[in-house]
C-alpha cells in the first residue's frame, strides 16, 4: 500500500508538471480566437502549420532561433572555460589576497542586475558595441556562480596528482586540461546546463543592446508578438514550445554527468 500510494503521488506530480507543456502544445495548434471559447479546447487542432508559417513571417522565427543558438553556444563555451580556469586558480594556487578575491567574487552575486544596467550600457556604448553580439556575450563571461561552483569541485582534487604531473614534465595548462578537467565532468555538465539556460532565456539585456531586428534573439523576438491591441497567443505558445526543445536536448545530453555526479556524492567518504 505504501508503494502504491507513492506511485500515485508521483503520477499526480507528473501530471501537474506536464500539464503546462501539454497546454502550450494544444494552444499552438489552434487559432488565437479558439483559445477563449468556453470550454477551451483540450485536444490538438489543425492550425499548427499555419501558426508556424505566421510565426516565421512575423518575426523570422528560424533566423532568431539561429541567433539565440549561436550566442548561447559561444557564451556557454567561453563562460564555462573562464569559470573552470578561475575556480581552479582559486582552489589550487596559493597567492596573497586569495581569500579577499573569493569574497569579492561572492559579493558580486548579491548585486542586483538592474543596478548594473546603466553603467554597463554606457560602457558598451563608449566602445561601440551597441547592437552587436559581443555586448551580450563578453560582459558576463566571468560568472560568479560558475567560478564558485568549479572552485568547490577542484578543492577535492588531490594535490598529489597535480605534483605528479609536474614531475613528469607536464605544464600547468596540460595538467588542467588532461588531468583535472576530466575528473570534474559532472560539475562541468551542471554548469553547462545552467549557463546555456541563462543565456538562452536572457531578455532584458539583449532587449537593451540589440536594435536591429535581424539580430534579435528568441526572447526579444517573441516579445514583439504582444501588440497594443492584439496578442498572438497561439504564436507565443508555439514559440515558447519550440524554445524549450534546445533546453530539453541539452539536459538529456548531459543527464549522464548529472547521474554520475549524484552517485559519486552518495558513495563519497
Amino acid at each position: 500500500m505504501k508503494r502504491l500510494l507513492l506511485w500515485l503521488l508521483m503520477a499526480v506530480g507528473a501530471v501537474i508538471s506536464i500539464a503546462p507543456f501539454y497546454w502550450m502544445f494544444v494552444a499552438s495548434t489552434h487559432d488565437t480566437t479558439e483559445l477563449f471559447r468556453s470550454p477551451p479546447p483540450f485536444l490538438p487542432g489543425d492550425d499548427l502549420l499555419a501558426n508556424l508559417k505566421s510565426l516565421e513571417e512575423t518575426i523570422g522565427f528560424s533566423r532568431v532561433v539561429l541567433n539565440s543558438l549561436g550566442t548561447a553556444v559561444v557564451y556557454t563555451a567561453l563562460s564555462v572555460l573562464v569559470s573552470a580556469m578561475g575556480g581552479y586558480g582559486l582552489a589550487k594556487y596559493q597567492f596573497r589576497g586569495r581569500g579577499l578575491l573569493l569574497a569579492v567574487i561572492l559579493a558580486t552575486m548579491m548585486i542586483p542586475f538592474q543596478v548594473l544596467l546603466v553603467p554597463l550600457f554606457q560602457m558598451m556604448a563608449s566602445i561601440g558595441w551597441v547592437d552587436s553580439y559581443e555586448s551580450i556575450i563578453i560582459p558576463f563571461l566571468a560568472n560568479s556562480f560558475g567560478i564558485f561552483l568549479m572552485r568547490q569541485a577542484f578543492l577535492d582534487f588531490p594535490d598529489q596528482l597535480i605534483e605528479s604531473g609536474r614531475l613528469d614534465g607536464a605544464g600547468d595548462l596540460r595538467i588542467f586540461y588532461r588531468i583535472v578537467l576530466p575528473v570534474v565532468r559532472p560539475q562541468l555538465g551542471a554548469l553547462v546546463i545552467f549557463t546555456f539556460m541563462s543565456q538562452w532565456n536572457s531578455f532584458i539585456w539583449p532587449l537593451l543592446m540589440l536594435t536591429s531586428e535581424e539580430k534579435y534573439v528568441l526572447p526579444v523576438a517573441l516579445s514583439h508578438l504582444t501588440g497594443l491591441t492584439r496578442v498572438d497567443y497561439s504564436g507565443l505558445m508555439l514559440g515558447a514550445l519550440l524554445a524549450t526543445l534546445p533546453l530539453m536536448l541539452i539536459f538529456f545530453v548531459f543527464q549522464k554527468q548529472f547521474v554520475s555526479g549524484l552517485l559519486g556524492g552518495a558513495v563519497k567518504g
